[in-house]
């Protein structure tokens, strides 16, 4: 049963981020699509963790790979993979890795944190796809149409990520007991100490001539 809700889990995020990828526009001065799918894809890390979430990304991308249309503006195919923005879609696995690992490990409950993990996770998708596009336009031109025009729109999604993240704490979906193994409750009152027996030497059963003698 875990393992076939685990399933249903992966297949309904992988739809989630490819219809994210739908809501699409390009900035004038970029080559790179600004889509909600790098945001679904740290919320599918965050929600899903560590395994889970890399594995519907990795999902998503191999029904792209394959010619579904659910790419960016409904793009698809193989040539996605190494043409300029291949970095960015290779990014979203070790992002979703990242905020996964933050979830798990409860990193990511506050707002602030939450907005921290976000911002580190879209970094890590940046860094990739600058990375690689710097290889068809060179670093300065990679930095100035492949990143710089996305940053408000990155620091926009991040806010929009934390608040979610942050009135959702009890993750990753389907964790065992309290998420990230951090126990809410507290720690555990002291166990009373037991009260002592008397014995046979104790005050109450001495006699009085003894206590006088002592």
């Amino acid at each position: 049963m875990g393992d076939w809700r685990a399933s249903v889990q992966v297949l309904a995020v992988a739809a989630g981020i490819a219809l994210a990828a739908q809501a699409a526009f390009h900035l004038p001065t970029g080559s790179v699509p600004v889509t909600l799918q790098s945001l679904a894809v740290l919320l599918a890390g965050a929600f899903l963790g560590p395994r889970k979430g890399p594995a519907a990304v990795a999902l998503y991308l191999a029904a792209g790979a394959a010619g579904l249309p659910v790419f960016a503006g409904g793009a698809s195919g193989w040539a996605r993979f190494t043409g300029p923005t291949a970095g960015y879609l290779v990014g979203f696995l070790p992002a979703a890795w990242l905020a996964g690992e933050a979830a798990r490990r409860g990193l990511d409950r506050a707002l602030r944190a939450a907005f921290v993990t976000q911002l580190a996770g879209h970094a890590v998708i940046f860094l990739c796809g600058v990375l690689w596009l710097a290889r068809f336009q060179g670093m300065g031109s990679a930095l100035a149409g492949g990143l710089v025009p996305f940053l408000p729109g990155v620091a926009l999604k991040a806010g929009a990520g934390a608040l979610l993240l942050a009135a959702w704490p009890r993750r990753p979906l389907g964790a065992r007991g309290s998420p990230a193994g951090v126990d809410r409750r507290g720690p555990a009152p002291p166990a009373p100490s037991p009260r002592p027996q008397p014995s046979a030497a104790s005050p109450a059963l001495r006699s009085p001539g003894w206590e006088q003698d002592s």
